[in-house]
This record gives structure tokens, sequence and C-alpha cells, in this order.
């Protein structure tokens, strides 16, 4: 059984706006991402973490989806959020997918793809290889050294595990008070090995308000290649 937790909690502070309450193709942003997963073959049950349920329980109602089970208030951090998630799993969850409501592009062929990695290694990630040049910069910033792009990945969402190994991961997380960015953060703590699934749709991350036009763009191109 595989339980997603849909992390919505963030303040939206780059973007300007409620990134996940704005419009992208007719819809809001939560809305797409949650779709996502209610079509998604393999996923049994859905809990968003939030900043409002009341106001999110609402759009979620509207969208129709079955598979929602619980809408959580988070908490001020990432892992604060998703902990507060992973107490509303059902006991017959064995995996579980941790997505960023923010990213309204992931289709339910990546899910499956990251799912099927999951079962077979206990853990994947959806990423992207780095295809732009790095550098170090100093304190003034200005360029000082430049990094090997080769085996460099941005991670994006789902990240998805086995139960058992994400619990015992932020066990050991909270004991030592450490601050993770990412659920991949917490299982690499841990010791343990999480196995790279690349994208092959685009998986936008909404962060600025400019995003919001990129995503309508791609999503419309969706729409209309699946009409053609």
């Amino acid at each position: 059984m595989l339980s997603a937790l849909i992390v919505a909690a963030g303040s939206s502070t780059r973007a300007g706006v409620d990134k996940l309450l704005a419009k992208i193709a007719g819809r809001p942003v939560i809305q797409h991402a949650v779709a996502a997963f209610e079509n998604a073959d393999c996923v049994n049950e859905i809990i968003v973490v939030c900043r409002d349920p009341e106001s999110i329980r609402d759009l979620i109602g509207l969208a129709h989806v079955t598979k929602v089970r619980a809408i959580v208030r988070g908490g001020d951090r990432r892992q604060d959020s998703v902990q507060s998630g992973l107490k509303q799993l059902t006991e017959n969850s064995e995996f579980v997918a941790v997505h960023d409501a923010a990213r309204p592009l992931i289709t339910p062929r990546e899910i499956e793809r990251v799912f099927a990695a999951a079962r077979e290694h206990g853990a994947a990630v959806l990423a992207t290889p780095m295809t732009d040049t790095l550098k170090f910069a100093d304190a003034n910033q200005f360029v000082s050294s430049s990094i090997n792009r080769q085996n460099i990945f941005t991670m994006q969402t789902p990240q998805i595990f086995r139960r058992e190994l994400l619990f015992e991961a932020y066990e050991r997380v909270n004991k030592n008070s450490v601050t993770i960015t990412d659920e991949v953060s917490a299982i690499e703590y841990s010791g343990g090995k999480v196995v790279i699934v690349p994208a092959q749709d685009h998986n936008l991350k909404i962060t600025y308000g400019s995003d919001l036009a990129i995503a309508e763009f791609i999503l419309k191109q969706r729409i209309s290649s699946s009409r053609a």
C-alpha cells in the first residue's frame, strides 16, 4: 500500500502570492498536484499537510477526489509538516511518497516510475541531472572555482520510501536535533541509500510568481498533445 503526503505548508514568500491557490490551466496549483496522485493507480491514500486545512478542504472537495483521507495542519519546518502527515498513515501503509504541492506538473507516470524503484531498492527519488555550469563564489560574490557537474543531480519530488525506513530516519534526525530540507537528506543522515529516477516529464517547482506562467504553458501543451 502506498500513502502519499502532499506537503503544502510553505509560506510562499518568494512567489509574492499564495502559489498553491494561484490558478494555472483553470485550477489552483494544489489541485493539479493532488489530481496526479489521485489518478496514479499505485496510490491508495492521500494526506495533505497545509497551513490552513479549512480553505484547502474546500478546494479539495471541489476537485471531486476520493483518495484524500486527511487534511492536517503543518509545522514551521518542512520536516515538522511531514511528521504531522506521517502520524495520519493507516496501519497497513507499506510505502510513503512525499511530494511538494508546489510541483503541479508531476504526472501519474512519473509517480509510478518512482514507486517501482522504491519497491526494488527501498527508497527512490525523482531527480534531474545538473546541466548548468556550477561555480563557487567567495565572500564578495566573485567566482573562485568550478564544480564538476558530472553525477550532480537536483532533487525533486515525489520521494518514496518504505515506511519503516522513513520512520527510523526521522527518529534519528529528531534524536540529534538535525534540520533537513528533504526526506532524502533524512535517509542519507541515517546511513541509508536512495536510488535516483531520472525525470522524463517537466516537474517545475513553483518558487517565483513568473513560474506560474511557465507551468501554465507546459500544462496547456500537454492538454493539446493529449487531444491530438
